[in-house]
């Protein structure tokens, strides 16, 4: 279908081929197209309600904390949004991991525990929230997991330390103490 627009005096007729619909914008070239890219595709989720804690300096897997998406396409990226609540005696370090691979987390430098975003120390009633978004891109069709870990960091002596999530460092049993939820959401955003 050609459309004509005409435009005030002394400006060219525009004249476009297509058909215009409420899915369609006009081009720069004068042809009708249709609206890509940006769009979510599907959007997935997970609540984690109940405890966990470690005493580990080093990365574990957060049960629960886990999140599988097959991307509709290669060129899809995949954008991921965490909230996480919790306590640590010296603080506490999250890592976000696509499948074994950490991604989004801080450059190498000496000594120093690259990490995605971390909670700082609180006293033993106290917890925090750690939140954090990446946009990734796994260029694949295949299934891929996205998960967050947890490691409860060490003082400058090496001291064992204990790392909560949605609670505490020591958890008493008492009003003045919270439990919360934690949550992970990816988003597939069509390119």
């Amino acid at each position: 279908m050609a459309v004509t627009v005409k435009g005030t005096e002394g400006v060219s007729k525009v004249e476009a081929t297509g058909t215009a619909s409420s899915s369609t914008f006009l081009r720069g070239d004068y042809a009708w197209a249709e609206a890509g890219g940006g769009k979510i595709a599907q959007i997935l989720s997970t609540t984690k309600t109940d405890t966990f804690s470690t005493t580990s300096a080093t990365f574990v897997d957060i049960p629960s904390m886990t999140v599988t998406i097959t991307p509709a396409a290669a060129s899809s990226k995949i954008y991921i949004m965490a909230s996480m609540n919790g306590g640590g005696q010296q603080g506490w370090r999250l890592q976000l991991v696509r499948d074994s691979t950490a991604i989004s987390i801080g450059d190498t430098a000496s000594s120093r525990t690259p990490t995605t975003a971390t909670g700082s120390p609180k006293n033993g009633g106290a917890m925090n929230t750690a939140s954090f978004n990446f946009l990734d891109s796994p260029s694949t069709t295949s299934a891929t997991t996205y998960k967050i870990q947890v490691s409860a960091e060490s003082d400058q002596y090496g001291a064992t330390n204990q790392g909560g999530i949605n609670r505490s460092y020591d958890d008493a049993d008492g009003s003045w103490q919270s439990r919360a939820t934690s949550t992970i959401t990816v988003m597939e955003v069509s390119a």
